[in-house]
């Protein structure tokens, strides 16, 4: 899906109008890192001449120096030899020892990194499983579950029904949510009911807009929330069916010690995205430009090293329970 439409109900002040603005969220492309190449390198030999006696190089100092000149290439030649193979015997050491972490292909034709355990091929493969699940509107688990984010969202209030123009207060784009998870499908409404078990406090504070000073036309909560699950899915290339990204690449080293990697990288890239906009001062049309660099933000710090957890992440230090 190239794009993502998410509107705003205007503010009640501003109700006597006769059109919604609409805003297009464009994930974007891969971010593409430059390649950096060296030019062409030529070696220069440089002829060395000992300030000798000329009567005794006679006859025989061209002769000394042609010789001296083959020896300095020859040298040379065979030293590039020797770092060619140094280079490809540690390369496969590496490979050897799972220390690279280039995708090779498995079994079942998915692109995976070679030290991938057990473990982690079953955890992604349910990860993948729950991307296929649409939100189904007829499905009493799928009411049960846009049910339950509403208590958890608004525990001292009465529940309304399935279509109700009181959805849109928490963010959706009119007054029937099941009409937002095309692009998220059922797992952004479970990405959106992790955060709010988990991390009830950064939750409420971003529903509410709590924090920072806001703009008139602000983001919608819920809408935005399945748009952050679209954005990860791109950016780990996960719907593709292969780990091809360096990001992704390294957020599947994480799901050996946590199943929930997912929904806890979901958690902090709302967070991030918020503290994005605050420090942007951006507004409604801004969106997706703050969802971008959200996207930029984290593939940057899951690739930075020493990330063995989502909780390692500089930006989980964010999240509040």
């Amino acid at each position: 899906m190239a794009s993502k439409a998410i509107k705003r109900r205007p503010c009640s002040s501003e109700s006597d109008q006769t059109s919604e603005k609409t805003m297009e969220t464009t994930v974007s492309d891969p971010v593409t890192e430059p390649l950096l190449g060296n030019g062409p390198h030529e070696e220069k030999t440089k002829r060395y001449e000992p300030a000798t006696r000329s009567d005794f190089w006679d006859g025989t100092r061209e002769e000394c120096l042609r010789w001296a000149h083959l020896l300095s290439i020859f040298i040379a030649q065979s030293a590039r030899k020797i770092v060619n193979v140094l280079s490809e015997f540690g390369s496969l050491i590496a490979r050897l020892f799972g220390c690279s972490s280039a995708p090779q292909s498995s079994q079942n034709g998915q692109t995976v990194p070679l030290n991938l355990s057990p473990l982690q091929v079953e955890r992604l493969k349910l990860l993948r499983q729950r991307l296929d699940v649409p939100y189904d509107c007829s499905s009493v688990k799928h009411q049960d579950a846009l049910k339950e984010l509403w208590r958890l969202a608004y525990p001292n209030r009465q529940l309304p029904p399935l279509k109700s123009d009181l959805w849109k207060e928490m963010g959706w784009q009119n007054s029937d949510p099941s009409t937002d998870f095309r692009a998220g499908g059922f797992m952004s409404l479970e990405n959106l009911i992790y955060f709010a078990r988990n991390y009830p406090d950064s939750f409420h504070r971003l529903l509410h807009k709590a924090e920072g000073k806001r703009a008139k036309w602000e983001y919608p909560f819920a809408a935005g929330g399945v748009n952050i699950s679209y954005m990860l899915v791109q950016m780990l290339d996960l719907q593709s069916g292969k780990i091809s990204t360096k990001a992704g690449v390294h957020f599947v080293q994480l799901l050996e010690d946590d199943e929930a990697a997912f929904d806890n990288l979901f958690c902090v890239a709302f967070q991030v995205l918020d503290a994005q906009w605050l420090a942007r001062r951006a507004s409604y049309m801004q969106f997706n430009e703050v969802l971008k660099s959200t996207r930029v933000q984290l593939e940057k710090e899951l690739t930075m090293g020493c990330i063995s957890s989502v909780q390692d992440l500089p930006s989980f230090r964010m999240l509040k329970r």
